[in-house]
Formats: C-alpha cells, sequence, structure tokens
C-alpha cells in the first residue's frame, strides 16, 4: 500500500475587516474621482484653467472609471472681450496739463442809505432858560396866530399840543421849547399827553405800528429815514425841519413816507 503525503493548504493572512473599512473604501473613490476633475475659473481678461493632479497610485486604478474631459479652446472665449479692448478710445493727456475757465467780473452796488442825523444829545437846560423859553414860544405862538392852521387841529389833541410850538427854532439835539430838532419835537408833544417815546426817530419807528397811507389819520406820525413828523391830515404835516427853519405845518414833501400809529 502506497502512503501518500497529501501537504495542507492555508489561507493567506488577510487584514481583517471592520464596519469602518467600508466606509474608509467609500471616501477613497470620491476623494480619487473629485482629484480627477477639471477647475475652470473664468476671468475678464482670459481663461485659467487648472486641474487638481491626480495621485499616480490612484491614477493608475481610476483611469478607466471617467473619460478624460475635454480641451478648452481659450483664445475663442477672449477673442470678444480683446475685441472690444482693441476697439475701446484711448484717452492721453500730457502730465504737465493745465486746465482753466474764464469767470465774468461781478461788481454788486449797494445803494448807500440816507444819512440819518441821529441819535441827537440831549441837551439839559435849567429851570431859569425853561422858564425864558416858554415866554418866548408864547411870544413867537402870538407872532404866527395869523397863520394857516389845517381844520384838522381842531379837536385833535396831539396837533392841538404841536400846534402850540409852530415858530420854534429848529436846534440839534434840542428836546425842548428852546429849540427842537425833528425827534425831540415828537417825543415832547406826545410826552404832553402823557405817552413816553423813545429819543430817536428809529427808535420812535420801532415803538409804533406801520400802518397804510390809507389807514392814516390827523396825529399819526410820518416817518423816513433820518426825520420823523406828525401827520396833520390831507396833504399836511407839522415838523421841526432842519437847521435855520422853524416848527410849522407844510405839505408832505417825502416822496415814499411811513405812516406810524402810537399806542
Amino acid at each position: 500500500m502506497t502512503a501518500s503525503a497529501v501537504r495542507a493548504r492555508h489561507r493567506s493572512a488577510r487584514r481583517p475587516v471592520t464596519p469602518l473599512t467600508d466606509l474608509a473604501t467609500a471616501a477613497t473613490g470620491t476623494l480619487a474621482l473629485a482629484g480627477r476633475r477639471t477647475a475652470v475659473v473664468a476671468a475678464t481678461t482670459g481663461l485659467m484653467v487648472s486641474a487638481v493632479a491626480v495621485p499616480a497610485a490612484n491614477a493608475a486604478t481610476t483611469s478607466g472609471d471617467q473619460a478624460a474631459l475635454p480641451s478648452v479652446d481659450t483664445a475663442a472665449l477672449t477673442a470678444s472681450a480683446k475685441t472690444v479692448l482693441e476697439t475701446a478710445p484711448v484717452v492721453t493727456a500730457p502730465a504737465d496739463a493745465a486746465w482753466s475757465f474764464e469767470t465774468p467780473a461781478v461788481t454788486a452796488v449797494v445803494p448807500e442809505p440816507e444819512p440819518e442825523p441821529e441819535p441827537e444829545p440831549v441837551v439839559t437846560t435849567s429851570r431859569s432858560a425853561q422858564r425864558a423859553a416858554t415866554a418866548e414860544t408864547a411870544t413867537a405862538a402870538t407872532e404866527v396866530a395869523a397863520a394857516a392852521v389845517p381844520q384838522s387841529v381842531a379837536g385833535n389833541a396831539v396837533l392841538e399840543v404841536a400846534a402850540r410850538y409852530v415858530g420854534v427854532p429848529y436846534v440839534s439835539g434840542g428836546t425842548t421849547p428852546a429849540g427842537f430838532d425833528c425827534s425831540g419835537f415828537v417825543s415832547y408833544v406826545y410826552a404832553q399827553l402823557g405817552i413816553s417815546l423813545p429819543r430817536t426817530s428809529s427808535a420812535i419807528k420801532a415803538a409804533g405800528t406801520v400802518i397804510s397811507a390809507a389807514e392814516a389819520q390827523p396825529g399819526d406820525l410820518i416817518w423816513t429815514p433820518g426825520h420823523i413828523s406828525i401827520y396833520a391830515g390831507g396833504d399836511q404835516q407839522i415838523d421841526s425841519p432842519r437847521p435855520g427853519k422853524t416848527i410849522q405845518f407844510r405839505s408832505i414833501w417825502q416822496s415814499n413816507p411811513t405812516f406810524i400809529r402810537v399806542g
């Protein structure tokens, strides 16, 4: 009987398989596939094509999984942009270029306001001087008694007081019957009626109310720059005009008077 020796076969050792083995295999295949894809980035001046390199070990095993990507003609894609750039106008200017423009000459003309001889100084007189001035005023009033006096004076308290001083001379800064300037006369007349007014014509205007010529009544005031008078009705006024003149009733000479009502 022939004896034969049969050698036993042994399986080669393998790496142990765990649940993580399948997950690692799937992840490796995905990375290999992503590595074979091409990223194409477009820019305004052309195209830039970049490919992610595939490791040599994986390229051999995955070359049959996916066909190679087609080539890209970058010249055709950038042709339109190059055409626009070539046909666009080019503007150049020298480095030392200077820009200038002419402006028309503008001359402003500001009209000069009429001079106002105020504020006027306050003249202080003694009681004896005031008595003498009162006597002189009475004499002057007698001399001008025959002078024409507007009918509006009768019954008008302001004009009746003002009419007493017809003939009193103009005195710059005067505030008494010895002599008045324009605002001194107006302030003095109203003071006899218990109404206190400021010292200057502009201040008197500010203290009153501007009214229209149609609204004006005898006893209201007439103001113009540098002068103030008392309205006597119609076309008349009473005022202390200027040096060398006396208080008198006369026509309204102002071209554009402002009427003021006090109180």
